[in-house]
């Protein structure tokens, strides 16, 4: 499993050499292995070849592609490399109504849970966080009522203020939706590294959405990802500057504690999403791995 995360800006040109990415810039030519590498983020002009490309597909790096604007605009992913894919995708279309529904209200509680932490330590009004905590225990198998929805209204509101909306052009929601769009990269590679189908989710179903399943997991890790943008980003940048996008993208190499352990956030996705697949097939929710704050908090002591 790769540990890399690369981030290319105004390259020349980028090829495949022996199985390493070469990298030409400004006369200099650099060469990283490709069984290191989990993720590329490409911004600026630069050319790349098929070969390399396909190579990406092959050893399961996910791709972002930037716009002129500096914000991820596609993902390129593997696809079917899993060595049993057409047996996980036969389990994956049986899943039950049931299980989906139970399995959602896990997620969304996870994320609810880690949104509460974020408003505690940030000191947020009292009556606000019991708001929050009556909607989490007021979750229902498929969040029916949209315990979720009214969460967020509270939890932005008290972190942005109360004219905060997530359409708003701000520094605010540049970060997030760049943070976030990373979060959704490297979910996206392990999912279908798990020879799961994108598209078919367990919460969102949007049909015009190739990512649905990757939406609905990787919810509890968007809390997280606002903790490290106001910790790191929302005070000290007035705008989403390329310093500012490295250290939102190194976001994933962070550690957090796992089991008495420390472990990166990208590593910790994978047993998360490992327990997902098993907590599916065994129909039990129980097994899937919980993503807490205060264990992103411990590692950083």
């Amino acid at each position: 499993m790769g540990w890399r995360i690369v981030h290319v800006k105004e390259s020349e040109s980028m090829q495949l050499r022996l199985d390493n990415l070469q990298i030409s810039k400004q006369g200099f030519k650099y060469f990283i292995p490709l069984a290191d590498i989990n993720m590329i983020v490409i911004e600026g002009r630069t050319t790349l070849t098929t070969s390399l490309m396909a190579a990406f597909t092959k050893y399961n790096i996910v791709t972002i592609i930037c716009d002129k604007q500096y914000l991820p605009t596609g993902i390129l992913l593997s696809y079917g490399n899993y060595h049993h894919m057409a047996k996980r995708t036969l389990q994956q279309i049986k899943w039950t109504q049931e299980i989906k529904k139970e399995m959602w209200k896990n997620v969304i509680g996870q994320k609810i849970t880690n949104q509460i932490r974020v408003a505690e330590l940030l000191k947020v009004e009292p009556e606000r966080i019991e708001l929050m905590q009556k909607n989490y225990h007021n979750l229902t198998p498929g969040d029916q009522t949209n315990r979720e929805g009214h969460t967020a209204k509270i939890y932005f509101n008290s972190l942005y203020g109360l004219n905060f909306t997530r359409d708003k052009d701000c520094l605010e929601n540049s970060g997030m939706n760049y943070g976030y769009t990373i979060i959704r990269a490297a979910v996206a590679r392990l999912v279908v590294g798990q020879g799961l189908i994108p598209a078919l989710g367990i919460f969102h179903h949007n049909e015009f959405n190739s990512f649905n399943l990757v939406d609905d997991l990787m919810e509890p890790f968007r809390p997280l990802m606002d903790y490290w943008l106001m910790k790191n980003i929302f005070h000290k940048y007035k705008y989403l500057s390329y310093e500012a996008r490295l250290i939102i993208i190194n976001f994933l190499n962070q550690e957090m504690i796992f089991k008495g352990t420390h472990s990166s956030i990208d590593q910790i996705m994978d047993k998360y999403i490992t327990s997902f697949v098993e907590a599916m097939s065994e129909e039990n929710t129980l097994l899937l791995e919980r993503i807490k704050l205060d264990d992103f908090l411990e590692a950083m002591k």
